[in-house]
């Protein structure tokens, strides 16, 4: 038996795991990664435990499945995007701890090139905003000795993750990235397919730090750190990895994965849709000279909200409860909106805080915690919405992945405020499940896209059936919540 080895990279732990030539998982290491927290609002975390965390679960993967290197035959790989590393050149080493996506510490540099978000908007298809690589490898240049001028002299690698990765993985001799990741930095030119000058100089970014970029499908190199002649041959930021790996190969397909947040993508093939409501506009991947595009929509509150419900409100003992707590009453008419962090797609509202609306003398744990669990639903709704609006097409199917896809209650919920049918499949591992669809169609191990979608199984179906006046009805009180919530500040 010959298998995929797929690496997942992800913001707290990384992953290994193996996948047959069906597609399904056969052995799995996992290891936590720490974010570190020196700042209010800061995320960073330490490159090279991420690197050692990588080569502990390809070992310990190896060690479970009792097969050596040699019965592997390619490696997909997957990682957390946007998150920026600064390294050394000459050492190899980090010049500074890797900036993790969800940090704010750039903010500044952001407000300061605000005048530049429509020029940014119409190359990028993203927003100026801290999230992206370019104002993170910017604040690392301004924050170690002689960063500019070290990084002007060629002596400075930038990278997302996978180019961290890579790079360790082939003992330095491969500095590059695929097109999904660099379609995150806010430095490449998503029409042109080229890191763009003009951007770079905005941000005062030498284009000698920059990664070559490589389509996802394509040799990467060989595992070197491990003696090995196998090579990477597929490589995606995680969200667009999902997507393949619930095989949304045609325009129009879409997916969600309910994590912490939510992130909802739709494909849009060869079209390049910038959106006017809030949607971030990305690469979905490219194989050969193909480069298929999509949109992507975020909501920053997602099973978060059952977090909370059992760590703050105490009225969880274990998140899986929740499902059972929200059947044992009839809905009690409330609402809640965890704009704990603010409110993500179509927002964008970094001021909101969350709120209740519609409590009354007899609501009950219950109603509270079902609520919670509709207030996830409602704000994929929001972010479904826009994309039907702006894709002109109506979206009756959406494929589910991540934790909350466990609860019933939310899928069902789900189906029915969308009017749309939930496929749930049945390898929850999408993530990892797209890179090793990846690496393995360029490999030859998958001869071509049909046969991936041929082998691709579901363990769940979910089917509306709400009346459709029921769901203007509740669907017109969420918005009348959000309106609410964004006045009171």
């Amino acid at each position: 038996m010959k298998y995929i080895l797929s690496i997942d990279q992800g913001t707290t732990s990384s992953r290994a795991i193996l996948f047959d030539k069906q597609g399904h998982p056969f052995q799995i290491a996992q290891r936590e990664v720490k974010c570190l927290f020196p700042n209010s609002g800061w995320v960073e975390a330490d490159a090279l435990a991420i690197w050692v965390s990588v080569t502990e679960v390809i070992n310990e993967v190896l060690i479970k499945a009792n097969i050596s290197i040699d019965d592997v035959v390619t490696v997909g790989l997957t990682n957390q995007r946007e998150t920026t590393v600064v390294w050394s050149k000459e050492t190899g080493m980090p010049v500074y701890n890797a900036i993790v996506w969800q940090s704010r510490q750039s903010a500044d540099i952001c407000d300061k090139l605000s005048d530049k978000k429509a020029l940014i908007h119409q190359k990028t298809g993203l927003l100026i905003n801290p999230y992206f690589s370019a104002s993170k490898v910017r604040f690392i240049l301004d924050h170690i000795p002689n960063g500019q001028k070290r990084a002007e002299k060629g002596e400075l690698l930038f990278g997302t993750i996978d180019s961290w990765l890579i790079y360790k993985m082939t003992n330095g001799t491969v500095h590059a990235t695929d097109v999904t990741n660099a379609s995150r930095t806010l430095l490449f030119n998503i029409k042109e397919m080229r890191w763009d000058e003009e951007l770079c100089q905005i941000f005062n970014i030498p284009m000698k730090m920059l990664p070559t970029v490589r389509p996802s499908a394509y040799d990467y190199g060989a595992l070197d750190f491990l003696k090995s002649k196998i090579r990477v041959t597929g490589v995606i930021g995680d969200q667009q990895a999902a997507l393949f790996g619930q095989t949304c190969f045609e325009e129009g397909e879409s997916k969600n994965t309910y994590g912490t947040g939510c992130f909802l993508l739709v494909n849009t093939g060869k079209n390049i849709v910038l959106s006017k409501n809030g949607l971030l506009t990305t690469i979905a991947w490219q194989i050969g000279d193909q480069v298929t595009y999509a949109l992507e929509g975020s909501v920053f509150i997602g099973g978060a909200v059952v977090q909370w419900l059992r760590t703050e409100m105490k009225m969880l003992l274990r998140s899986k409860d929740s499902e059972e707590i929200a059947t044992e009453s009839p809905s009690g008419n409330i609402y809640i909106v965890p704009a704990f962090t603010g409110l993500g797609t179509p927002y964008w509202d970094d001021d909101a805080r969350g709120a209740v609306f519609g409590l009354t003398r007899s609501t009950n744990r219950s109603q509270f915690v079902r609520a919670s669990l509709e207030a996830i639903a409602y704000q994929c709704k929001d972010v479904m919405e826009v994309m039907q609006k702006e894709t002109g097409k109506k979206i009756k199917t959406l494929k589910v992945d991540g934790g909350a896809t466990a609860n019933g209650y939310l899928m069902q919920f789900q189906s029915d405020i969308l009017h749309a049918t939930i496929k749930l499949p049945k390898c929850l591992e999408t993530t990892a499940l797209g890179a090793a669809y990846m690496a393995g169609l360029q490999y030859g191990f998958f001869s071509n896209l049909e046969c991936i979608r041929r082998i691709h199984e579901y363990q769940a179906i979910y089917h509306p059936n709400m009346d459709k006046k029921e769901i203007t009805r509740l669907y017109k009180g969420w918005k009348t919540a959000i309106k609410a919530t964004r006045i009171f500040k």
